[in-house]
């Protein structure tokens, strides 16, 4: 699309009419004496009379390329455009990281898949965190493995085949076999302080109670809260056991509650499922669209046909002027 990024210049296309009709010529007068003998004065002097003042008459060509060289110039004033097919650019308004608790309870056969045959639990997250994972286009989605201690194992990232691959290779113990919830926190507060997007959302996933962490859960979900990191947390252990393997749901329950988040409990794959389909609904798609359309400067055309029209025409009539300049007349030699 063609446009002009000044049009309102083009008013000053009959800029150059009104000039000439509110300004008149200029005129000069001077004192002079009138000789009715002049000529005669001249052949006494043996000199012959010079033209008097010259003034110079525009001819066609100049009446017509005097307003198409300005017409040409105030439109390069407009700044004449192409402005191309405008590019589009989606940029995340959400940055999603998921931490999971990797400690060797994790390989315990309690969790019924689909089809009700018991599987290790981390096999259930594994599949069920894959899927959330793909149902997230628009986010820029981390993970962070903790049990002894937390690792950041991506960073965030819109490459999500990177963070599934990742995923598929998380083994139980292969963070120890002790759980660092409230570390992990702090690992992903640490990661989310460059972070450019506006809403912030942690998704904590264990099936224990702290046992390992330096940080206490309840004192990393007030620094959460701080920097405005909403917690969800799922907790999926048995909250029957005993000991290290106990899960603690209080805790879980007051870390989401200081975040502004929500704590979820599932038994099985399915409930896991409708826990992670429930983020995904109330985590809905935040996306800024940016859009910016390429302009191709156009100026320097109308310019340059300006000049070029100018340089023309004075080459032409001074071309002229040296073919019409008669030759001067040959020198006789003296008679002898």
């Amino acid at each position: 699309m063609y446009q002009l990024d000044h049009p309102w210049l083009l008013a000053l296309l009959p800029l150059p009419l009104l000039v000439w009709w509110l300004l008149p010529a200029y005129r000069e007068e001077s004192a002079s004496v009138r000789l009715p003998f002049f000529d005669e004065i001249t052949r006494a002097a043996g000199v012959s009379p010079t033209q008097g003042s010259v003034v110079p008459r525009a001819n066609w060509v100049q009446k017509l390329l005097a307003p198409v060289c300005w017409a040409l110039i105030v439109l390069a004033l407009a700044r004449p455009q192409y402005v191309e097919p405008p590019l589009e650019k989606t940029e995340p308004q959400r940055d999603l990281m998921l931490s999971l608790d990797l400690s060797q309870s994790m390989d315990t056969r309690d969790f019924r898949d689909p089809a009700g045959q018991l599987q290790p639990r981390v096999d259930a997250v594994r599949t069920v965190v894959a899927d959330f994972v793909a149902r997230r286009p628009g986010d820029r989605i981390g993970l962070i493995a903790f049990g002894d201690a937390p690792y950041p194992l991506v960073p965030f990232t819109l490459d999500h085949r990177t963070v599934q691959a990742m995923l598929a290779d998380t083994l139980p113990g292969m963070a120890g076999p002790r759980t660092a919830l409230g570390d992990s926190i702090g690992l992903a507060i640490k990661m989310f302080a460059d972070s450019p997007a506006p809403d912030k959302v942690l998704v904590v996933l264990t099936d224990g109670n702290d046992t390992a962490s330096k940080m206490p859960p309840d004192k990393a979900a007030d620094i959460a809260k701080q920097n405005g990191i909403t917690v969800h947390t799922v907790g999926i252990g048995d909250p029957n056991a005993t000991g290290e393997d106990k899960l603690d749901q209080a805790a879980l329950e007051k870390i989401a509650q200081a975040t502004g988040g929500r704590y979820f409990f599932g038994e099985d794959q399915n409930q896991l499922a409708d826990i992670y389909a429930t983020l995904d609904s109330i985590t809905p798609a935040n996306q800024k669209t940016l859009s910016w359309r390429p302009r191709i400067e156009l100026f320097h055309y109308p310019l340059g046909a300006a000049l070029i029209l100018l340089i023309a025409y004075h080459a032409v009539m001074w071309l002229g002027a040296v073919l019409r300049r008669p030759s001067p007349a040959p020198v006789r030699e003296a008679e002898a």
